[in-house]
């Protein structure tokens, strides 16, 4: 849960994100909560939402974050595919461009550090009201390089987890990638036109075929996508690690250049 705060001694607005201590959080779930305000606190990019304190209480963990006025972009795309005119039910494609450099800017600062998200969806995104800068936050389940930790369970968004953690195979910044990807396909067609939406087959077919997972290429799902960024987007969700962009610099890049042709 997150509450708005107000910190006294700063004169301050500020998030406070607590997890409570009930019978359903386990010992993992308190050492990841704890791990993640100890990897944010080493950041400082303007694309990552920045962790002040943490601390715990005899009834929570609590974390103290810099507040975004804004919304999350899962939001963002939820109200522009209300809107009446059928062309307009996207994001606009400098737009979705702008955004996507952004996170995958803060991403680019997070994996040097050796740090993978892991958990990248648009729901982790935050755009700030004023400027448009999205911002990264819940790096909970996050992978860093001196991680230990271990689990039965695959851990995160089942739409936007990258098959490779899914076939338990090695995880690297190409995880992220993925992710990114698919936010920027979401952005730009309004909505990801999946061949199912139910996550467990979402899930099986990203194992087995993930070629069956949606039912049209991008450039039929949305008049503003063309053939160079229908490319750019099927290279960043491609189904094999190697396939993709090498990091997160090189998918900027790309997104660059495209964006050149668009002047």
């Amino acid at each position: 849960m997150v509450f708005l705060g107000f910190q006294r001694k700063l004169r301050r607005r500020v998030a406070v994100k607590i997890l409570p201590k009930t019978a359903e959080i386990s010992d993992d779930d308190g050492r990841m909560f704890h791990d993640e305000a100890i990897v944010v606190a080493g950041f400082s990019h303007p694309n990552i939402v920045p962790v002040f304190e943490m601390g715990e209480t005899e009834d929570c963990f609590y974390q103290i974050m810099q507040i975004v006025n804004g919304s999350n972009l899962e939001t963002v795309i939820e109200n522009q595919r209300k809107n009446p005119l059928p062309y307009k039910r996207s994001v606009p494609i400098r737009k979705s461009i702008a955004l996507t450099l952004g996170v995958l800017d803060g991403l680019a600062y997070a994996h040097t550090r050796e740090v993978v998200h892991l958990d990248m969806k648009p729901g982790n995104i935050l755009i700030e009201e004023h400027s448009n800068r999205p911002l990264i936050t819940d790096f909970g389940i996050a992978k860093t390089a001196q991680s230990k930790k271990t689990s039965r369970y695959i851990v995160g968004s089942p739409l936007y987890l990258a098959p490779e953690r899914l076939n338990r195979q090695h995880v690297d910044c190409r995880a992220d990638i993925y992710s990114v990807g698919l936010v920027l396909y979401e952005l730009a067609a309004g909505t990801l036109p999946l061949a199912t939406r139910e996550a467990t087959e979402v899930l099986r077919r990203k194992v087995n075929d993930p070629s069956s997972l949606f039912c049209m290429p991008p450039a039929e799902a949305s008049p503003q996508i063309d053939t160079l960024l229908e490319r750019i987007i099927l290279k960043a969700i491609s189904a094999e690690p190697d396939l993709r962009y090498r990091d997160c610099r090189e998918f900027m890049h790309a997104l660059k250049e495209y964006r050149r042709t668009l002047e």
